[in-house]
């Protein structure tokens, strides 16, 4: 599908391709009620001086942030920082923006990516949270066979002080069989798994996701382990599901959005077009109506 069309559908998914872009954005969320993480677009770099202006970029998103006070943190992909290029310089980068976030009392969420890249991110995450353990957080993708293991292992960071903080979502990789389930029941069986397992280990969990029966059966593990309303939040995507996003609002749970923008908009919303195949239709009938 021609970069043309493919940006009448991205329109609604990213916040625009300047952070003035996002910073609107972001304030019309905080009004309503919604707290979010702002996120550069990009992934899978192919030199080092990319790295550097992306660390660069990154630095200067915080200090826009907080300049214009959004009620939000940062999530970054570790890729757009170097990761399978060198990944001792994808972790001063890194370093370099948590340590500026915690300069704001902030936090930065380190993005889960393919599975060449799993152990990586968690070990980069490790290192990071020994050095700043309130400033930091990591995704976890559901549907991989290693998570509820991945996440065992990492209960060693875990202190009632403060806690480990995870992003629990499904995952939208292209991953094979033996690394990945694959059917939307048992993705949702080990979502759920793993949620309750860190209800139960007393993790800070954000629930994303946009699966109504997700959302349901989250409910009533909050309920049935009594989690108090610091110890999670519900996460979604800019642009998706928002009747779904303003119910759980209406009921009082902390929402946050992810907020994405960049010049880099095409890969990331391909793969929503992927997820969703049936948009392309759409795109192209609305595009005939407007003519």
């Amino acid at each position: 599908m021609p970069q043309g069309f493919v940006w009448e559908f991205s329109k609604r998914y990213i916040a625009g391709k300047v952070i003035d872009d996002a910073i609107v954005a972001c304030k019309e969320l905080n009004k309503q009620g919604v707290i979010v993480t702002l996120d550069v677009l990009g992934e899978f770099i192919k030199t080092l001086d990319e790295a550097e202006a992306n660390k660069n970029e990154y630095l200067n998103v915080i200090e826009v942030g907080e300049k214009n006070k959004i009620k939000g943190n940062y999530s970054l992909k570790p890729t757009m920082f170097g990761l399978l290029i060198d990944p001792e310089v994808c972790y001063r980068h890194i370093r370099d923006i948590v340590a500026k976030a915690a300069e704001h009392k902030n936090f930065i969420r380190v993005d889960m990516e393919d599975t060449p890249c799993t152990s990586l991110e968690i070990e980069l995450f490790r290192k990071l949270k020994k050095e700043f353990p309130a400033n930091v957080g990591l995704v976890v993708q559901a549907y991989l066979r290693r998570t509820l293991h991945d996440i065992t292992d990492m209960l060693d960071l875990n202190t009632p002080e403060i806690p480990v903080n995870f992003r629990l979502c499904k995952g939208i990789y292209t991953e094979p069989k033996e690394l990945a389930y694959k059917e939307y029941e048992e993705i949702n069986e080990h979502y759920l798994e793993d949620l309750e397992f860190m209800f139960r280990n007393k993790i800070y969990v954000g629930i994303a996701t946009h699966d109504k029966p997700l959302v349901d059966a989250a409910y009533k593990l909050i309920e049935k382990y009594n989690v108090p309303e610091n110890m999670y939040e519900f996460q979604m995507l800019y642009g998706v599901t928002p009747e779904l996003r303003q119910s759980i609002v209406y009921k009082g749970h902390k929402m946050r959005v992810y907020v994405p923008y960049g010049v880099k908009w095409f890969a990331y919303c391909t793969r929503r077009l992927k997820e969703n195949p049936k948009m392309a239709g759409m795109i192209i009938k609305a595009l005939f109506k407007r003519g």
